[in-house]
C-alpha cells in the first residue's frame, strides 16, 4: 500500500509540474534569466543542433552578446540529438576556491513520446552532401518546449589580476550560456529544411576525403593516427612535422598540446565520445578527479555527426579554445564567446589549408574555405565568412 501511494504522490508532481508552468518567451527569457531560475517555463522556439550549439534561439531580442538558451536533455535520456563538439568547464578536485553546492529540482521526459521521438530525430540529422561540413544538420526545428529553467547571474569564467581562473558560471559550451532549458516536453514540432544550396554550388566536387592521414603519412609520420581512427595522434604527427619557428606549426601545435602532450596521465582534459546532451549532474561543482592547475575540461566528440577528417578539425578547433580559456595571452584574457569562437574558427580553418583541404563549410550553408579563393583575398573572405557564421548562424556579437 505504501508503495502505491508513493506512485500517486509521484505522479501528481509531476502534473503539478505541468500546470504551473510558466508560459513565456526566449527574449523575456534572456531580458530577465534570474526571474525564471528553477521556473517550469513554456516557449516556443526555434532548436538547433549544431557545430557547439544545442540551443533555442531568440534572433530578435536584442541581446547584445548571446541570444541562446542552452537546451538540454535530463540525465539518462539517452537521445539522439545533440553538438558535435562540447568543451565543458568545471573545478577539479582540487581547485582551490569555493564551489556552491547545486540543488535542482529533478524533471522527466517521456522519451517515448512521439512528439520528443520525431524532435530528436529531426535535430540529429546531419547534412552530409558536398565536402566538409563541420557540425551540419539538415534541420533547424520548431515546437513549443517545457521545461525547467536554470539560470545563472554571469555566464563567465571569473580570473584574478594574475589570469587564474577563481570561478565559474554559465550552461553549454565553454560555459557560456546564461540560461539552460532541461526539457520536460515537446509538442507543435515542424521542421524547416536548411538551405546548403548556395555552398553546395562551390563544394558539390569536394569529395572531404582524409587529407590530414594523407598528409601525416607524406611526412613520413606513422602511429595510431593512421589508419587506426586516432585524429588526436594523427593531429600531433602534423603539427610537429613543421619546421621550428613556422608560424602555423606554431599555431597549431598549441592547440594540440591544450590535450596534454602524447603519454601524459594527467592533463585536467577529459576526451568523451558521445551526445553531450544532458544535464549531468557531474558537472555541477567540483569534479572526481585532480588536475595540474585545479580545472578540468571535458571534451564531447559526437563522432558518429563526423565523416573524413572532420573530428580532426573539431579536435583543433576545441583545443584552441582549451588553450585560450586555460593560458590566455595577455591580448586574449578578456575575451568573450564571440572572440574566442572567432580565433578557434581560423586556427581549425589553418589546420584544414595545411591539410590540403579544398572547401570547408558551417553550418547553415556559410563557406570558410575555398581553395580557389585569390591568394591576395583568401584573409577577408574568410574573416567576413566568420563574422557572418557566428553573428546570424550562433547569434554572438562582441
Amino acid at each position: 500500500m505504501k508503495r502505491a501511494l508513493t506512485f500517486v504522490f509521484v505522479l501528481g508532481f509531476s502534473s503539478c509540474l505541468y500546470a504551473q508552468a510558466v508560459d513565456t518567451t526566449v527574449c523575456e527569457i534572456l531580458d530577465h534569466p534570474q526571474s525564471f531560475n528553477g521556473k517550469i517555463v513554456r516557449i516556443k522556439g526555434t532548436v538547433a543542433a549544431s557545430l557547439d550549439q544545442f540551443v533555442v534561439k531568440g534572433a530578435d531580442c536584442g541581446i547584445n552578446v548571446n541570444k541562446n538558451i542552452w537546451l538540454s536533455y535530463p540525465e539518462g535520456t539517452k537521445a539522439k540529438a545533440g553538438p558535435a563538439v562540447l568543451v565543458q568547464l568545471q573545478p577539479a578536485r582540487n581547485f582551490a576556491g569555493d564551489v556552491p553546492a547545486v540543488q535542482r529540482t529533478p524533471v522527466t521526459l517521456d522519451k517515448n513520446n512521439k512528439d520528443f521521438k520525431q524532435f530528436d530525430s529531426l535535430l540529429a540529422t546531419p547534412y552530409k552532401k558536398g565536402g566538409m561540413c563541420l557540425g551540419c544538420n539538415k534541420f533547424l526545428v520548431s515546437a513549443t518546449l517545457v521545461g525547467r529553467l536554470d539560470a545563472v547571474e554571469k555566464a563567465v569564467v571569473e580570473r584574478d589580476k594574475a589570469g587564474k581562473i577563481i570561478g565559474f558560471g554559465g550552461f553549454g559550451n565553454m560555459n557560456a550560456y546564461a540560461t539552460r532549458l532541461v526539457l520536460q516536453s515537446v509538442s507543435d514540432v515542424t521542421s524547416k529544411e536548411i538551405d546548403y544550396s548556395k555552398a553546395l554550388a562551390i563544394t558539390k566536387d569536394d569529395t572531404a576525403a582524409n587529407t590530414l592521414s594523407a598528409k601525416v603519412a607524406e611526412t613520413g609520420a606513422s602511429g595510431p593516427g593512421l589508419g587506426g581512427g586516432d585524429q588526436l595522434a594523427a593531429a600531433r604527427k602534423l603539427a610537429t612535422s613543421f619546421a621550428p619557428g613556422v608560424a602555423a606549426g606554431v599555431s597549431l601545435k598549441r592547440a594540440i598540446d591544450a590535450f596534454g602532450k602524447e603519454g601524459d596521465r594527467n592533463t585536467g582534459v577529459i576526451i568523451v565520445h558521445g551526445a553531450a546532451n544532458e544535464a549531468a549532474a557531474r558537472f555541477e561543482g567540483k569534479g572526481m578527479a585532480d588536475s595540474p592547475d585545479g580545472l578540468l575540461f571535458t571534451c564531447t566528440f559526437y563522432t558518429s555527426h563526423m565523416e573524413g577528417d572532420a573530428e580532426g578539425r573539431a579536435i583543433v578547433f576545441a583545443g584552441e579554445n582549451i588553450a585560450n580559456l586555460r593560458n590566455p595571452t595577455p591580448d586574449t584574457a578578456g575575451d568573450g564567446i564571440y572572440d574566442l569562437e572567432n580565433q578557434a574558427l581560423v586556427i581549425t580553418i589553418l589546420d584544414a589549408v595545411v591539410s590540403r583541404q579544398k572547401t570547408l563549410t558551417l553550418p547553415g550553408g556559410h563557406l570558410v574555405l575555398n581553395s580557389t579563393w585569390p591568394q591576395a583575398d583568401m584573409n577577408k573572405n574568410v574573416g567576413e565568412a566568420i563574422d557572418g557564421f557566428l553573428s546570424t548562424e550562433e547569434l554572438l556579437h562582441r
